[in-house]
C-alpha cells in the first residue's frame, strides 16, 4: 500500500515538472497567451452614401468569395436577420435598387425568404447559391438600428464585418449603454416589468438658471448666422454670468446644446481658447481681467450627467465658500454644438440638407420642432400612448430628429389625433438613448387605447434668425397682413413685397412657420385692405414655389429675375396665420367594405353628366340609350384636427346647380382615380362638396353644421361627413377600363384650397382587382401610413394589411 502511494506521488511530481504551465492557465507567459478569435464574418455591409456602419449594401461570403443579394421578395424579417447577424438589435428598413451602389462579383442569393428567427442569413430559404435572374442594379441594402444587441459580446464590433469599417461613434462621458444596470428591461416591455431608473441629483441645483446663451469669440464663429460655438453664459436673478470650466465636461455641454436646439456637443479646440484666455487675463485693462476676479461674475462647480433637459437640473454653485478667488486655476467654459442635419447648411444660404431616415416623425405641429410623435415599426407608422410620457422620452425623440432637448412633453392628443396603429405605451427613457425605440416600453394590444391619448412634443430649436427676414404689415392682428421679405437686391439687402402669382397655401404655411405663428389659415392674393410699408412697395420675390418643408420662404424655388404680371401693391401676397388647423382623414375601411360595380342606365345619369362625373367616352354614346359601368363606394371624411373645417368660399359665392338643385360650396372636394401599377390614370372622377356637414359626431360633441335650408357648411372637430355610395358622382366611371390589377386612389381637398395641419394623410390608396364582372378592394390605407419601402411593395403587387382609422 505504501509502495503504491509512493509511486503515485512520484508520477504526479514528474507530470508537474513536464507540464508546469498547463495546470493553471493564469500562469501562462504573456508570450504564449492568445486572444480568442471571433468567427470570420459571413455577411457584411458595404457601399457608398452610407450614414454609418449600420447601413449599406448586403454582401455574403460563399466559397471564399464575397457577393451580393438580390432585392426580390425582401421584407423586414430578412433585414432583421441580417442586422442581428451583424450584431445590431434589429433593422429599421431595407433599400432596393442598389441604393448603396452596385456591387461586383457574383450575386449569391435571390428570392430570399426568412421567417425572422434564423441566426444567419444563410439559414433562410433562397433559390440556391448563385441561382438568380438579377443584375447588380438590384443589389439589396439594409439600414440597422445603430445600437448593438444585448447579447453582443465585447470586442465583436459590427464594424469588423464592414470593409474599411469604423466603429460607430460612442457617447462621451457618463452615458448609459444598453447594458446599464439602471434598466430592468430594454425594448419591448411586459406588464410585470418596470424599468429601474436611477435619477441622479436632478432638481438639486443651488442656482436657478433662467436662460443660457453662447457668446462667440472666434472671428470664424462670429460671422456665422447660426451660433454653435462660444463662451457659455447663464442668466441668474436677471444677471448674465460666466461658467467656470472646473468640473465642466462634454456632458454639461450636451445639456447646454440641447437647450439651444442642437442634438449633440463635441470637444472644442482647448489650446486655442486657452491662448485667448491667457492673453486677455494677462492684460489688466481688459474687461475679462477685471471681472474674472469678482465672485458675482461666476457660476461654479457645474456638473451634469448629459441627460438633463435644463442646466438648472445640474449641480452648480454661485461661488465656493471660503475660497479667496473665484474659479481658481480655471477659465470660462466653452461649448461647441453639433447642429442637426436640417440646420447644418443654413449659414451658407443653400437649401437644407435632406433629413436622414429615422424611425420617428412629428405630425401636425404648428411650429418647427413640434408635433404628434409617430414611430415606424414593422414598416407601419403609429402613435405613442401618453401614459408616463415625460421630458426624458420626449428629448430622445427631439434629438433623434436633429433638434435639441424637449421643452414640453404633451398629453391628450394635444397636436391632434393620429390614425392607424398605436405602437408604444408606458415609454420611459434615461435620456441618453439614440432612438425612442431603444427606450423601455410596453406593447399595445389592438383596441386597448384610443388616439385621444396620443403623445406630442415641443422641441428646442436653434435660433436661426430667419424670422427676422420676413414680416407682416397692415393687418388687424400680428398674425395677418401683407408679406414683406428682406432679400439681397443689387448687392444690398432691402425689404420688398411678394408677387401673388401662384401664391398658395403651401407658401403661406412656410411663411407662418418661419415667423413662429403656426399654420396658415389663408393665403391671400389681394391685399388692398392691408397697407404696406412705403419702403417695401417694390416686388422683389416672384415665382415662389414651396414644397412645404422649407425653413424659410427664401429657401423656396423662385424666379431668378422678378416677373410679376399682376403687379405688387394691392395685389401683393398676404397671409393669415393660426395656432390651430383642421385635419381631414378618409376612412379607408369604409371604402374597402362598400365598393361594388353598377351598370347604370344613361337616362339616370343626365345630371351627373352635366357635372362632368362621367368619362369623356360618355359624350359619344346615343343618349339616353345604353349604360355606364360605375365603381361605387361610400366615403367618410373625419376632421381629426384642432379647428373646424370650413369651405373657402363664403355662402354668398356658392354655386347653384339647377339639375341637382343644390349649392356647391367647394367645386372639387375630392378626386377619385383608378391608376395602373406604374401610376398612369385610366379612369377618374370627382365629387363637389354640395353638402359639407356634420353627418355624425361622437357622444359629447354637438353637430354644428347642416346643409338644410342653406345652412352653414363645414365639419366640426371630431365629427365626420359621410357621402353614401348611392348618391350621384360618388363613383369612378370604369366603362372603358380593361380587367386587371389597379390602384384606386381618393384625394380629399386635392387643390389644397383650404388649410390643414397635415396634407400628407389626405390621400387614401387601395389595391383594386377588376376581372370584368367584379371589383375587389384590399390593402386600403392612408397615403403616409407606411414606410417608403412598404409602399413600394404595395405598388408592385404585394398585399399589405389595412390601416383603419
Amino acid at each position: 500500500m505504501t509502495r503504491t502511494l509512493c509511486l503515485s506521488l512520484l508520477l504526479l511530481l514528474l507530470l508537474s515538472l513536464c507540464c508546469p504551465a498547463s495546470a493553471d492557465p493564469r500562469r501562462t507567459p504573456s508570450s504564449q497567451r492568445r486572444a480568442a478569435r471571433a468567427p470570420a464574418a459571413k455577411v457584411r455591409l458595404a457601399g457608398n452614401n452610407v450614414q454609418g456602419p449600420h447601413e449599406g449594401r448586403v454582401e455574403v461570403l460563399h466559397n471564399n468569395t464575397w457577393g451580393t443579394v438580390c432585392d426580390d421578395e425582401v421584407d423586414i424579417k430578412m433585414a432583421n436577420v441580417v442586422c442581428r447577424e451583424l450584431g445590431y438589435r434589429s433593422a429599421v428598413t431595407w433599400a432596393h435598387s442598389a441604393k448603396y451602389g452596385e456591387g461586383t462579383g457574383p450575386i449569391w442569393m435571390d428570392n430570399v425568404r426568412c421567417d425572422g428567427t434564423e441566426q444567419s442569413l444563410k439559414d433562410c430559404k433562397h433559390n440556391g447559391w448563385g441561382v438568380n435572374d438579377c443584375k447588380h442594379a438590384e443589389d439589396l441594402g439594409v439600414v440597422c438600428v445603430p445600437e448593438q444587441r444585448l447579447d453582443q459580446a465585447a470586442g465583436h464590433s459590427p464594424a469588423a464585418a464592414r470593409p474599411n469599417g469604423s466603429p460607430a461613434p460612442q457617447w462621451q462621458g457618463l452615458v448609459a449603454t444598453r447594458r446599464h444596470p439602471g434598466y430592468g428591461y430594454y425594448g419591448n416591455g411586459h406588464q410585470d416589468e418596470t424599468p429601474r431608473f436611477q435619477r441622479h441629483h436632478q432638481g438639486h441645483s443651488k442656482v436657478q438658471i433662467e436662460e443660457v446663451r453662447l457668446r462667440p469669440i472666434l472671428m470664424a464663429t462670429k460671422r456665422k448666422t447660426l451660433i454653435t460655438e462660444g463662451v457659455v453664459e447663464v442668466k441668474h436673478a436677471g444677471r448674465w454670468r460666466q461658467v467656470c470650466d472646473l468640473g465642466w465636461s462634454v456632458n454639461s455641454s450636451r445639456v447646454v446644446c440641447g437647450m439651444l436646439g442642437f442634438p449633440e456637443a463635441t470637444q472644442h479646440n482647448v489650446k486655442l481658447y486657452k491662448k485667448i484666455w491667457d492673453t486677455k487675463v494677462a492684460d489688466p485693462l481688459t474687461r475679462l481681467s477685471i471681472m474674472s476676479k469678482k465672485k458675482g461674475f461666476w457660476v461654479e462647480k457645474v456638473h451634469c450627467l448629459g441627460t438633463e433637459n435644463f442646466l438648472s437640473e445640474c449641480l452648480s454653485q454661485l461661488s465656493i465658500p471660503r475660497s479667496p478667488s473665484p474659479c481658481k486655476n480655471g477659465r470660462h467654459a466653452i461649448v461647441k454644438c453639433v447642429p442637426g442635419p436640417q440646420f447644418a447648411r443654413i449659414s451658407s444660404g443653400r437649401p437644407q440638407a435632406p433629413h436622414p431616415a429615422v424611425p420617428v416623425r412629428l405630425k401636425a405641429g404648428p411650429r418647427l420642432g413640434e408635433g404628434r410623435v409617430e414611430v415606424l415599426r414593422d414598416g407601419k407608422w403609429g402613435t405613442i400612448v401618453d401614459h408616463m410620457w415625460e421630458r426624458p422620452a420626449a428629448s430622445v425623440v427631439c434629438r433623434e430628429l436633429g433638434f435639441g432637448s424637449a421643452k414640453d412633453a404633451l398629453n391628450g392628443a394635444f397636436m391632434g389625433q393620429g390614425t392607424g396603429p398605436i405602437h408604444m405605451n408606458s415609454v420611459q427613457c434615461r435620456g441618453s438613448e439614440r432612438s425612442i425605440l431603444d427606450c423601455y416600453f410596453q406593447e399595445v394590444q389592438p383596441w386597448t387605447f384610443k388616439h385621444s391619448q396620443d403623445a406630442s412634443v415641443r422641441c428646442n430649436v436653434p435660433k436661426t434668425g430667419v424670422e427676422n427676414t420676413v414680416r407682416l404689415v397692415g393687418g388687424r392682428v400680428p398674425a395677418e397682413g401683407r408679406v414683406e421679405v428682406l432679400m439681397e437686391v443689387g448687392g444690398r439687402k432691402r425689404w420688398g413685397s411678394v408677387c401673388s402669382e401662384n401664391w398658395g397655401i403651401n407658401e403661406a404655411m412656410v411663411l407662418c412657420r418661419q415667423l413662429g405663428l403656426g399654420f396658415a389659415a389663408s393665403a391671400h392674393q389681394e391685399t388692398w385692405y392691408w397697407p404696406g410699408e412705403p419702403n417695401a412697395a417694390d416686388v422683389i420675390l416672384s415665382g415662389t414655389h414651396c414644397v412645404g418643408t422649407e425653413l424659410s420662404i427664401q429657401q423656396c424655388r423662385r424666379n431668378n429675375h422678378v416677373h410679376c404680371p399682376r403687379g405688387g401693391g394691392t395685389k401683393a401676397a398676404g397671409v393669415t396665420c393660426s395656432d390651430t388647423a383642421p385635419d381631414l382623414v378618409l376612412d379607408a375601411q369604409l371604402v374597402q367594405e362598400t365598393a361594388y360595380l353598377e351598370d347604370r342606365p344613361l337616362h339616370l345619369l343626365s345630371c351627373a353628366n352635366e357635372e362632368n362625373c362621367l368619362s369623356s367616352s360618355a359624350a359619344r354614346m346615343n343618349w339616353p340609350y345604353g349604360h355606364r359601368r360605375l365603381l361605387r363606394f361610400s366615403s367618410r371624411i373625419m376632421n381629426l384636427g384642432r379647428s373646424d373645417f370650413r369651405p373657402k368660399a363664403t355662402r354668398e359665392s356658392w354655386t347653384w346647380h339647377q339639375c341637382h338643385r343644390h349649392y356647391h360650396s367647394i367645386e372639387v372636394f375630392t378626386h377619385y382615380d383608378l391608376l395602373t401599377l406604374n401610376g398612369t390614370r385610366v379612369a377618374e372622377g370627382h365629387k363637389a362638396s354640395f353638402c359639407l356637414e356634420d353627418t355624425y359626431c361622437p357622444d359629447g360633441l354637438q353637430k354644428r353644421f347642416s346643409c338644410y335650408n342653406m345652412g352653414e357648411q363645414g365639419i366640426s372637430v371630431g365629427c365626420w361627413d359621410t357621402y353614401r355610395h348611392d348618391i350621384d358622382c360618388q363613383w369612378v366611371d370604369v366603362t372603358d377600363v380593361r380587367p386587371g390589377d389597379y390602384i384606386f386612389q381618393v384625394e380629399v381637398n386635392p387643390a389644397m384650397d383650404m388649410a390643414e395641419s397635415d396634407f400628407m394623410n389626405n390621400v387614401m390608396r387601395c389595391r383594386c382587382k377588376y376581372d370584368g364582372h367584379r371589383a375587389f378592394m384590399y390593402g386600403c390605407h392612408a397615403g403616409d401610413a407606411y414606410s417608403a419601402e412598404i409602399e413600394d411593395l404595395f405598388e408592385h403587387q404585394r398585399q399589405i394589411t389595412n390601416n383603419f382609422v
